[in-house]
């Protein structure tokens, strides 16, 4: 796993940089971006990675994890009801949204958008990474919104109600735009500034952000597969295998130099640890295994159990909750039930995981087994669950890896697998609790697998399968708003379904 050296140096930096660029008014995310130029692409390009990573790290993982039955809340808690209710409204994870258009969108506006007043330096290597990131981005916004600002955002003062844009329309013009992104970063001028330890997430080495992009467009290629566009994505692929970058060999992370201490710590480790006493935070004792994640990996003999989620306080006892907020609820409280584990809460200065080597590796298998990409299906599907087991730190991984995956068991051997599709989303759902579980959810909506996830009794049969539009947004935007009906959770599936 790749780390970049940790240096204060580059938190000051961070620190600087949000006080020059950061801010701004609320949901203002069409000023012209070069107006005032108050900053340069060194100084602002880590601000937006941090803020990415922590949005994905924060929001985006909390969601996806209740929504695919990872974790679950104890009865001593009155916290979470939207999760086992379901009864999201235009008030719900709207930092989804607005931190994407306000912060990052902003702020990596301005480094696309940035010329040297000199001329003697060309910033096309962080053009390439802000493309990257916002590609990264734009495909998850689609997935839980549809149709999204696109064409028109990120203007600022020059338009301050950007149209939406249909969302397969920005599917494809992001899958464009990843395409250029990786030649770019392939083929960079002689004068081109190289970011090094500004670029938190992979050092300035510019074949691995092309490798991240190609990654990144397999994704959306392979959820396209239900829309009868098989030549489409057969043709983007060959463009992928034309640069010749291929795909990542490491997971991809941020890292700008976490340390412990408050505001500057792990942002997925934050969430569940307090910085100065190292004690849980309330999220942390109220986010419990749930009952189905751990019933699966004791009843499939998953060494992973021990690394995805810590025993309880009270026994020592690995054992979850059932997602409801009925009162007497489960019976279990917080301390009766095992909560986030060790191999996800690593320590304060640990890598903040956007896009694992394991997650890549599970979409190259399903583009094989779907036959868009030329490879061995079987050999991806496992080297991503030996990957799993190397990131939650399983002692002696590959071994325990390879015992696990040679159980003559539906879904995880995949010789005994009846449906390969179906093995590859359970072992993702599995690979990846507690990171990208965005995804999972995402993948639900769109195979249907891993089959047999609980949906809560008082949620009526239903899972949700997108977000709503933020209620900020339809006060600032009211007549480009797509309009939505309060179901529309349940029922406005995402065009690739």
């Amino acid at each position: 796993m790749k780390t970049i050296q940790m240096k204060k140096s580059i938190l000051l930096l961070l620190s600087i940089a949000i006080l020059s660029v950061g801010c701004s008014d609320f949901l203002d995310v069409n000023d012209n971006p070069n107006d005032p130029s108050i900053s340069t692409p060194s100084l602002t390009l880590p601000v937006a990675q941090d803020n990415f990573a922590a949005l994905n790290a924060r929001t985006m993982t909390y969601l996806g994890n209740m929504l695919v039955v990872n974790w679950a809340t104890p009865s001593n808690w009155s916290a979470n009801q939207i999760y086992s209710r379901y009864n999201f409204t235009n008030s719900d994870f709207t930092n989804v949204f607005e931190t994407s258009y306000v912060s990052i969108f902003k702020d990596l506006s301005y480094v696309e958008n940035y010329t040297d007043p000199t001329g003697a330096v060309d910033y096309s290597g962080y053009r390439a990474m802000s493309q990257i990131i916002k590609g990264f981005q734009y495909q998850l916004l689609v997935d839980l919104y549809g149709d999204i600002p696109y064409t028109e955002a990120n203007l600022r003062g020059d338009n301050t109600t950007p149209k939406y844009d249909d969302a397969e329309t920005v599917y494809k013009s992001v899958i464009d735009s990843l395409t250029m992104a990786a030649n770019l970063a392939l083929n960079l001028p002689a004068n081109s500034e190289d970011p090094g330890t500004q670029d938190i997430i992979l050092g300035g080495h510019m074949d691995e952000w092309a490798q991240f992009a190609n990654s990144i467009k397999l994704r959306m290629l392979v959820r396209l597969s239900n829309t009868g566009q098989d030549a489409y994505i057969t043709s983007q692929i060959a463009s992928i295998d034309a640069n010749g970058a291929g795909y990542i060999t490491q997971d991809i992370s941020s890292n700008p130099g976490y340390i412990n201490a408050d505001d500057k710590q792990s942002p997925f480790y934050d969430y569940f640890v307090n910085a100065v006493t190292l004690t849980e935070t309330d999220r942390g004792d109220y986010t419990v295994a749930a009952k189905y994640a751990i019933d699966y990996l004791t009843n499939n003999n998953d060494p992973r159990l021990e690394r995805l989620y810590k025993p309880s306080s009270t026994g020592g006892n690995y054992k979850g909750a059932v997602q409801t907020s009925l009162l007497p609820g489960t019976g279990f409280t917080s301390t009766d039930l095992a909560k986030v584990g060790p191999g996800l809460l690593k320590s304060s200065e640990q890598d903040q995981v956007i896009m694992s080597l394991a997650e890549s590796l599970f979409v190259q298998a399903e583009a094989v087994q779907r036959g868009y990409l030329v490879g061995d299906a079987e050999a991806l599907y496992e080297a991503a669950i030996e990957e799993s087991f190397i990131f939650l730190e399983v002692p002696d991984a590959v071994t325990e890896a390879q015992t696990y995956y040679a159980q003559p068991v539906n879904n995880i051997a995949w010789g005994s697998s009846t449906n390969k599709i179906e093995a590859i989303m359970t072992q993702k759902w599995i690979a990846l609790n507690g990171t990208s579980s965005i995804e999972s959810w995402i993948d639900l909506t769109r195979t249907g697998y891993p089959s047999g996830l609980p949906i809560p009794s008082e949620a009526n049969g239903k899972r949700p399968v997108r977000l709503l539009y933020p209620a900020s947004e339809l006060a600032r935007n009211r007549d480009n708003v797509p309009t939505q009906t309060a179901d529309a959770v349940f029922t406005s599936d995402p065009f690739w379904r």
